[in-house]
This record gives structure tokens, C-alpha cells and sequence, in this order.
């Protein structure tokens, strides 16, 4: 018998927050604390489902990982190496494909549902 899982911050079935800060290699503004609620691992651990949220700040990223959003709260500003800018706020949703590279700015407290796919070992 399959049940689905209910993704929770706090309470019994909440996972343990990962907390973190940016690396300094890649910080460029603020702070950026993350707290990260992993509620599932699969595809023999590829794939990863849960909840995310960051205080602003500005880190240069580098995807090589498919990654799906929704905002839940908050606001961002994601600019890619070409300088195309997305504004995204609560209730948006976007895929960020392996290969992006620029700029996550978080300007107003994000908190966002996340579902990421990494590359098979080769």
C-alpha cells in the first residue's frame, strides 16, 4: 500500500532543517541563510523534493542539475550570463535547466517548493 507524503517545516513529520550560508566563493551581496527540508530522496538519490528557504542576498550560480520552483513567499531575481532577468514572486513556478548560469538575488525572504533531478553517474 503507497500513502503520499505531506511536505511540513514544522511537526512530527517535518525532517530536520538543513542549515546553511553561501559559500564565500560565490557570495556577492547579504547573507544568504538557507534552511532546507529534504522530504524525499529517490531515483537512486537523484532525486531530491521538499522545501527551501533563504534569507537576501545575492550568489552566482551554475546549474548542472534540472531543477522545478514554486514560490510559496517571497521574492527573487534570477539574471542569467546574457544579463535576461526574471523577476519571480509567491506563487510563481519556473524550471531552471542544467547549463544556467548567472545570478540568484533573494530580495524579499523566499520560502519555495523544490523538486531537483541530477545528471546520472556516467
Amino acid at each position: 500500500m503507497s500513502s503520499i507524503i505531506v511536505m511540513k517545516t514544522e511537526g512530527e513529520e517535518a525532517p530536520e532543517a538543513e542549515r546553511g550560508q553561501a559559500d564565500p566563493d560565490v557570495l556577492l551581496e547579504g547573507e544568504y541563510n538557507t534552511a532546507t527540508y529534504n522530504h524525499w530522496t529517490g531515483e537512486d538519490g537523484r532525486l531530491y523534493c521538499g522545501i527551501w528557504e533563504c534569507t537576501p542576498g545575492t550568489v552566482r550560480v551554475d546549474y548542472t542539475e534540472w531543477e522545478f520552483c514554486h514560490f510559496i513567499e517571497g521574492e527573487a531575481v534570477l539574471t542569467n550570463e546574457a544579463g535576461q532577468s526574471w523577476r519571480l514572486k509567491k506563487g510563481d513556478a519556473f524550471i531552471i535547466p542544467p547549463g544556467f548560469k548567472g545570478t540568484w538575488e533573494t530580495v524579499k525572504p523566499v520560502r519555495k517548493h523544490y523538486v531537483i533531478l541530477t545528471a546520472k553517474a556516467s
